[in-house]
């Protein structure tokens, strides 16, 4: 088990490390073979100057390694988003409004992670740069999860504390759910966009992965500049639902066990869980059938480079965007309105209830091989995308807030539970959260 950032900031301040000691344990995982394809740049010398200067253990970070993916910019460094055909566009002139909070609290940045191009994709495979390999599994090679594939590996391996990433339909909680760390997507408007390169800007969140739901909430607190509201209310406190309609269809058999058992461990622990249809969730097809904020989105910011530079692009990816270039104006203005009403009937749906339980993603990691040949006619990897963010995505287009935990137990491939509601319930999320994670820990020697 790797520590995770409060315990290892509680050694710096008892003396018993230093950020100089835990940046090499982190370069040397970094330098490793299990982050062969994870990291696209890395600043080795320049993280070590930086652990070495005073005072770093009393800031929230410590000293302690972040990672940070490749779309947000660092002063001097080109922000390419995992492709090549931004890779001679000029050095950003600043830090992103995310990076720069991170390193004001003490984190050192090790380097840029890799990504799905322009992060357009719940698998995490990249044809430019090569694919993160999933920690998990040390016998099958398995997808990272993606768009935020380095993120989540720098993070479960070990070479970084904090993976800052972005959530646009699931792209922090699916590598999270599929490597066994925490993600936490918050409530998008909490924390700026300022120097992220878009995807989508109605659903673009910025946000990070962590090793424990505590180094969640001091991660959110620093990217968001707010306090978090703890409460020790027991999990009795708190109503919990369970929503059948499509968040449980389909889902594999380890994680259908994992989610059951979860549940189980839940209701032992005091918590009130009743399940309910939540039928609005079925209603989110026939509102995007004209096309989705993404596609739009991102082919408004991409339409002028695909002209130039679009065989360039990993076709996966370019097929998606060039869908956006059919949604007409009276579609993504009614597609606004559409989402409005859906988030008020689903907000009327939750009435009484603290959070939402579902599989975060309804699989567990596939074989890399599964899905790492084909073209933009490659139905299997389609498929899996589609199932990836089939659950997370819910929340983004609710505007809401949602934590991805681990709930699997030793000798299984890992699982994610997702705890979620609407807009500006994160304290809310986060604190059942503290509590769930303590009562699905696995039992003391079965690590």
């Amino acid at each position: 088990m790797i520590d995770d950032l409060h315990t290892t900031r509680e050694r710096i301040r008892a003396g018993l490390t230093s950020p100089a000691a835990e940046i090499e344990k982190a370069i040397a995982v970094a330098q490793s073979p299990a982050c062969r394809h994870t990291f696209l740049a890395t600043r080795i010398e320049a993280a070590r100057a930086e652990a070495q200067q005073p005072g770093l253990d009393g800031l929230p970070l410590a000293g302690l390694a972040v990672s940070i993916k490749d779309l947000f910019d660092f002063a001097g460094e080109v922000t390419a988003a995992g492709s090549t055909v931004l890779a001679d566009a000029p050095p950003a002139l600043q830090d992103s409004a995310a990076v720069a909070r991170l390193r004001a609290a003490g984190g050192i940045v090790l380097g840029r992670t890799n990504m799905t191009e322009f992060a357009f994709s719940g698998i995490g495979i990249n044809p430019h740069h090569g694919t993160p390999v999933n920690p998990s599994d040390v016998n099958v090679e398995r997808i990272p999860g993606g768009s935020s594939s380095g993120a989540a590996v720098s993070v479960a391996t070990g070479a970084a504390f904090v993976g800052l990433g972005s959530d646009t339909g699931g792209s922090i909680r699916i590598p999270a759910a599929l490597n066994g760390v925490v993600g936490f997507k918050n409530t998008a408007r909490l924390v700026p966009l300022a120097g992220a390169l878009p995807l989508s800007s109605t659903l673009d969140t910025v946000c990070a992965m962590t090793r424990s739901v505590a180094d969640a909430i001091a991660v959110h607190e620093v990217l968001a500049a707010r306090t978090v509201i703890r409460s020790n209310a027991p999990l009795s406190a708190y109503r919990l639902a369970v929503a059948r309609t499509q968040m449980l269809d389909g889902v594999d058999e380890t994680v259908a066990r994992a989610f059951e058992r979860s549940i189980r461990v839940l209701r032992d622990a005091g918590a009130t869980v009743t399940e309910i249809e939540l039928a609005g969730i079925r209603d989110l097809g026939t509102i995007q059938t004209t096309g989705g904020f993404t596609a739009a989105e991102s082919y408004a910011w991409h339409r002028q480079l695909l002209e130039t530079r679009g065989d360039g692009y990993d076709p996966r990816v370019r097929v998606r965007i060039e869908r956006g270039a059919a949604m007409k104006a009276w579609e993504y203005v009614d597609l606004f309105r559409a989402r409005g009403e859906w988030i008020a009937r689903i907000e009327s749906e939750l009435r009484g209830f603290d959070a939402v339980l579902s599989p975060t993603v309804p699989l567990v990691a596939p074989p890399l091989a599964q899905v790492a040949a084909g073209n933009e006619r490659d139905h299997e990897f389609f498929r899996v995308n589609t199932m990836l963010l089939r659950n997370t995505s819910v929340v983004n287009m609710l505007d809401g807030c949602a934590i991805s935990i681990p709930c699997h137990v030793p000798g299984e491939l890992p699982v994610g539970l997702m705890l979620w509601h609407g807009a500006m319930r994160d304290d809310t999320i986060l604190n059942i959260a503290r509590r769930a994670e303590a009562a699905l820990a696995p039992a003391p020697g079965t690590q």
